[in-house]
């Protein structure tokens, strides 16, 4: 019979597996120094009034600087996780897509920390989120 921990792990591993393919984040680029996603501005991520969730956009900068911080790291030795996120929306957008740049402020032994800025397709910004995350040893 499965512990309580068990069943909050296994519900924890569903919510979130697949986030990203989920809601359409493709990844266009990926080195150490920039990551670039898009993701669409659909039924996926729109909020009730129909613009793009803020949250959605907190995803694509997330997603974005985790996978930019695991570029950075050994990952047979580490994990990279968020920390912290904060996000300035700044246009509202209803359809279309969104890209997001990812560029590393910080990269250290135990932290980093990634500046993400979501644009329209003419440019003009979305969203500025900035990423803390923590370089953490794998379990052994």
């Amino acid at each position: 019979m499965a512990t309580n921990r068990e069943i909050l792990d296994g519900l924890r591993q569903k919510a979130t597996k697949h986030l990203a393919e989920t809601i359409g984040i493709e990844i266009v680029e990926l080195t150490a120094e920039r990551v670039v996603a898009t993701m669409p501005v659909d039924d996926r991520t729109r909020q009730p009034f129909g613009i793009l969730h803020g949250g959605a956009s907190l995803v694509l900068a997330e997603t974005i600087a985790s996978l930019g911080g695991a570029m950075n790291v050994d990952l047979e030795r580490f994990a990279v996780v968020g920390l912290e996120i904060n996000a300035n929306h700044m246009r509202a957008k209803r359809d279309g897509i969104v890209t997001g740049t990812g560029n590393p402020i910080h990269v250290g032994r135990s932290t980093q920390v990634w500046e993400v800025r979501v644009v329209d397709e003419q440019s003009r910004p979305i969203c500025v989120s900035r990423c803390t995350l923590a370089v953490v040893p794998h379990e052994r």
